[in-house]
């Protein structure tokens, strides 16, 4: 069933975060929560999406301005029926509406759209998501006869008979838009909260002589709502076991899968292993074959096939086939990692292109740089990109050898097949297969340390 509008009511406070964040903008698995939601009808197949927003809107609407949603304001907090009024121009008038809360992210697009279904083939004049749970304290409760719902009961307006009921009600609403909007019209606020409550539309159905219709989901973690940072954390834990375990399915190796973290926008390639501690976060790309041992840190980057990362960070970085990485190695922003490169132990790296088959194997910095095919870079060698003012560039061609304990001075080049001697410091470009020596000569001074142990060693004596 595809076309229908969805409604994500979004305009809660949420003062139980203790937060400077709107609510809806805290992550699970690398999106906010509220993005969970717009995804989850937009694959559901709605063909509209309204939100419902209230305190920091401005801050919410920012987040999703590449999306196509429609937001509305809702000034006020009255209550959910208040919440679904503000959104009446949009909505009016679309066939079948959808209720949902932008607070429960873990309620999944099959859900949705299998209750969509069902509300389109029974036509009533509302559905609602319920489902059966061991403790149903702080969630309004299903009063039902058969299918049909009888009423909805806040806990805070049920009765001791209406709080043992188990089958609760999830928020999550269908209704004939022509409908809903005229009975939340007949809508009072007379209970203990002072508020318009969206499930009084079901009593108000019923007095019509209009079905309201019960559709049950078997998972109830799919109805957990967001509140406050343990129930934030809940989410987090429910939603990275989906993610996770979908990718197992799809072949990956997950050595122990609660010690790692992969974020929604995250993809990883076939017979990829991932041992404990690994974090992929953001829109990362993992090839197919590659090991990657934690602790290690991958955000906003792409990993080609049969790469080896060992307890290293990659961030906004590029790499291709059969690098090897690591142990404790940083890529920072922009790097360009070729195929077949060695990054060695302890170099840290930032906006630095890498060429085929070059290797950089440990303690040094490269920043600012383009280093070309078949280059060796020696340990301790350092990049000096920054004058104080400006960063600059260094380039390193083909086949070139840096040796160990090397200061290049940016902005400067080193030509194709040259070689720059150990514990040198280049301030000018080295022509293309040529031998730069940039040091003192060394000079001894044979018996000096003699002397000077004596010398020492007699102050001494005379002072005692």
């Amino acid at each position: 069933m595809t076309g229908f509008t969805a409604v994500i009511l979004a305009a809660g406070e949420g003062t139980r975060m203790k937060s400077n964040i709107p609510k809806m903008l805290h992550r699970v698995c690398g999106i906010p929560m509220l993005g969970h939601v717009i995804n989850a009808a937009k694959k559901a197949g709605a063909g509209k999406v309204v939100a419902v927003v209230g305190k920091g809107a401005q801050e919410v609407q920012k987040a999703f301005e590449s999306q196509e949603i429609n937001f509305v304001m809702q000034a006020e907090q009255k209550g959910t029926g208040h919440a679904l009024m503000q959104a009446r121009k949009e909505a009016e008038g679309t066939g079948i509406l959808m209720v949902l809360y932008g607070d429960m992210p873990l309620v999944t697009a099959e859900s949705i759209a299998a209750m969509v279904k069902f509300h389109s083939e029974r036509k009533p004049a509302a559905t609602v998501m319920t489902a059966r749970v061991q403790n149903p304290t702080g969630y309004g409760r299903i009063i039902r006869e058969g299918q049909r719902v009888l009423a909805i009961r806040e806990e805070k307006d049920a009765s001791a008979e209406e709080r043992a009921i188990t089958e609760i009600n999830s928020g999550f609403y269908c209704f004939d838009a022509s409908l809903v909007f005229e009975a939340l019209s007949k809508v009072k606020n007379d209970n203990r909260q002072g508020e318009f409550y969206l499930t009084d539309v079901v009593e108000i159905f019923n007095g019509d002589g209009r079905d309201v219709l019960a559709f049950e989901i078997a998972d109830p973690l799919e109805l957990s709502g967001i509140n406050d940072r343990c129930q934030l954390a809940f989410a987090q834990s429910v939603m990275q076991k989906r993610i996770i375990g979908r990718w197992m399915n799809e072949g990956v190796t997950f050595i122990n899968p609660d010690s790692c973290v992969v974020d929604v926008n995250v993809t990883i390639g076939k017979d990829t292993i991932i041992y404990p501690g690994v974090l992929l976060e953001g829109e990362t790309h993992i090839g197919e074959g590659c090991l990657i041992v934690g602790p290690s840190r991958i955000k906003d980057s792409r990993i080609g096939n049969n790469a080896e990362i060992i307890m290293s960070q990659i961030l906004e970085s590029t790499v291709e086939d059969k690098v090897k990485i690591g142990p404790f190695s940083n890529l920072r922003p922009g790097c360009r990692i070729g195929q077949e490169v060695k990054i060695g132990d302890f170099v840290e790296m930032k906006n630095a292109s890498v060429g085929p088959g070059s290797k950089v194997p440990h303690l040094s910095y490269v920043g600012d740089a383009v280093i070309g095919k078949k280059v060796n870079i020696g340990a301790g060698t350092i990049f000096v990109n920054y004058d104080g003012y400006k960063k600059h560039q260094t380039v390193v061609e083909d086949g070139a050898f840096i040796g160990c304990n090397s200061n290049l001075i940016a902005p400067v080049a080193v030509k194709s097949g040259s070689y720059v001697a150990a514990g040198s410091t280049i301030t000018r470009e080295v022509p293309e297969n040529s031998l730069a020596v940039a040091r003192a000569r060394q000079e001894n001074k044979i018996g000096w340390a003699e002397k000077r142990r004596k010398k020492i060693e007699g102050g001494n004596n005379n002072n005692g």
